[in-house]
């Protein structure tokens, strides 16, 4: 008997340590392997053709930078926009409710394209009207909406701001109505006013509830910044068309245009995901 229970001692396999290779897969995100693949395979692509790969990467160095520095730039002011136009929302004046209503509603119906067009091309003309008209009234501000010109840079993170605002003020909209009420009445019976119940009970549990969306707004946002190439924005999308249009090599520059767009938005969504586990209320 003692020997029969030896034997099943024995063979019962001894479990895996924690730290061991079946625990470190456990808590790696594998999607991360496809950023890799996708690493590799343009890294390789770069050095192995040096001519054209290597020549246009240099050529869209600046590109990406801008990319990059207009993504972020523009998703700052939209955290900001969203959260006042989500707050506007849900307020209980009217006029602020109904003038956030306008600004969510007007925005997400006319396409991101038209409305960077609009900003760059058919504003200043708007401004110089308008200065006209208060030559008579306020010449100094008069005269600076007549001389007015508005730069690319500028003009794209106003548009980008203006169009995803109008999206995250619904998201975090959706975040703050989806906290219990019974929180703002706890608060509120401790003595809290409402701006104090918001800032310190409210808004930190809506912020852990609207990161997956918000994360998927800056990925989104990342590859619609291609579109601000209309409005004289030197990003990656217009350094591609200008060394196409250099050396007519299509299928070469939209080829590694189409990976480094995919390295970034790959690589900020696996971040995205990793901040949100770290901040979800499951554990």
């Amino acid at each position: 008997m003692a020997l029969d229970d030896a034997s099943c001692q024995t063979d019962r396999a001894a479990p895996e340590p924690e730290g061991g290779i079946r625990g470190f897969w456990a808590r790696v995100d594998r999607a991360w392997l496809l950023v890799v693949g996708v690493v590799v395979i343009t890294a390789w692509m770069i050095q192995t053709r040096p001519d054209p790969y290597r020549r246009a990467f240099v050529f869209l160095e600046d590109g990406i930078r801008v990319t990059i520095s207009i993504t972020v730039v523009s998703f700052l002011f939209i955290l900001i926009v969203g959260l006042l136009g989500g707050l506007g929302r849900i307020s209980k004046n009217p006029l602020i409710s109904g003038i956030a209503a306008v600004y969510v509603e007007v925005v997400r119906g006319i396409p991101l394209l038209v409305q960077l067009l609009f900003i760059y091309y058919a504003s200043p003309i708007v401004l110089r009207d308008l200065g006209r008209h208060l030559a008579g009234i306020l010449p100094g501000l008069a005269a600076r909406l007549i001389a007015i010109k508005l730069n690319p840079f500028a003009a794209a993170v106003l548009g980008l701001t203006a169009c995803y605002g109008a999206y995250m003020s619904e998201i975090f909209r959706a975040g703050i109505e989806s906290i219990a009420k019974g929180q703002m009445e706890a608060a509120r019976s401790l003595g809290m006013g409402y701006l104090q119940a918001m800032r310190h009970v409210i808004l930190p549990q809506a912020i852990r509830l609207v990161l997956p969306p918000v994360g998927n707004e800056f990925v989104s946002l990342l590859k619609d910044s291609s579109l601000v190439s209309v409005v004289a924005v030197a990003d990656m999308t217009r350094r591609g068309r200008e060394f196409m249009a250099s050396t007519f090599l299509a299928l070469e520059t939209w080829l590694l245009v189409a990976l480094l767009y995919l390295v970034m938005t790959l690589f900020f969504a696996r971040l995205v995901a990793y901040i949100e586990r770290k901040t979800s209320f499951v554990r």
